[in-house]
């Protein structure tokens, strides 16, 4: 498997980011930040990049779980997703936080880190 989890759609940025956040919602995921990676690059090293986000998205509930069992998880948090331009396409790509955590020792966080993927995947796969 792979660190992330991807799919393109041929819905606008804008669109893309407003159904994203919509699909995100659904599964109890919040935005919690939000860098737009081609206006930090113009403005710091006066770069002209493509489109390009990164939300972090966090589920409180699962936050709150996942700290709960190891005090130091808060190094993998929040789960990102990105929507770049890809040619005449969007693509969205999340972490997939089940290969993220897998080396973890603790067991019940990286059990966790199933469901979160499940939740991420299902945001993935909705955008179409």
């Amino acid at each position: 498997m792979s660190y992330y989890i991807t799919a393109r759609t041929t819905l606008s940025f804008e669109k893309a980011l407003e159904k994203v956040t919509e699909e995100l919602k659904k599964e109890g995921f919040g935005i919690i930040t939000t860098i737009d990676v081609k206006e930090t690059l113009k403005k710091k090293i006066d770069v002209d990049f493509r489109k390009y986000i990164i939300l972090g998205a966090c589920n409180p509930v699962y936050a709150h779980q996942a700290l709960s069992m190891d005090d130091k998880i808060g190094t993998l948090l929040p789960c990102n997703v990105i929507l770049q331009e890809a040619g005449n396409h969007i693509e969205v790509s999340a972490i997939n936080p089940y290969e993220s955590m897998k080396g973890i020792l603790n067991q019940d966080v990286v059990e966790l880190s199933k469901q979160i993927t499940e939740k991420l995947s299902s945001v993935i796969r909705n955008l179409k």
